[in-house]
């Protein structure tokens, strides 16, 4: 069974992810995406750590999850993956569509349409449980900067295709939660 929580920064959605995974009876791996580059960021990564089962295995893999995914995967196993958000801004980094939004330029990012795709046509195929958590952004306004429009984009293009996939998609809204599918 797969699922996609979806909702806000700091709505409850990795909460919600790890009540389900320590609710679920399985061999839990955290599938980590995020990379500690900042104190801030070294801070919010301890964040997530500190409130974790310590049983729980942990992968990080920011650019090759689904790589890490087909090895992690197993009938026994729920898998955890937090987040789709920093996967995405990883891998827009990582080429040169980032600079080209920048600079205003028409933008193509084959490395991040090839690892979705790959994602997409994997997760069907997985077995064991698997829980994505991602980051809604595309309730607000309209970003004034072309970078920030292009990440908003391709976050929603993620999303959806992800949901398409999954049995199960939720939101969390102010620690609430509501079931979309």
């Amino acid at each position: 069974m797969r699922e996609l929580i979806l909702g806000g920064a700091r709505s409850g959605k990795s909460r919600l992810a790890e009540r389900r995974a320590a609710e679920s009876g399985l061999r839990v791996v955290y599938v980590a995406t995020a990379l500690a580059l900042d104190a801030e960021m070294s801070r919010r990564i301890e964040h997530h750590r500190a409130r974790r089962c310590p049983d729980w295995g942990l992968v990080v893999e920011p650019l090759e999850l689904p790589t890490a995914l087909r090895r992690q995967a197993a009938p026994d196993v729920f898998l955890l993956v937090d987040c789709l958000t920093l996967w995405l801004s990883n891998l827009l980094f990582t080429g040169d569509a980032a600079q080209q939004a920048e600079a205003g330029e028409a933008v193509h990012c084959q490395r991040l349409e090839e690892a979705t795709q790959e994602l997409i046509d994997l997760l069907p195929q997985l077995p064991g449980q698997i829980v994505l958590v991602s980051n809604e952004v595309g309730c607000g306004i309209v970003p004034m900067a072309a970078l920030s429009r292009l990440f908003a984009d391709e976050q929603g293009r993620l999303n959806q295709r992800v949901a398409a996939v999954c049995e199960r998609v939720t939101l969390v809204v102010a620690g609430l939660s509501l079931a979309l599918k």
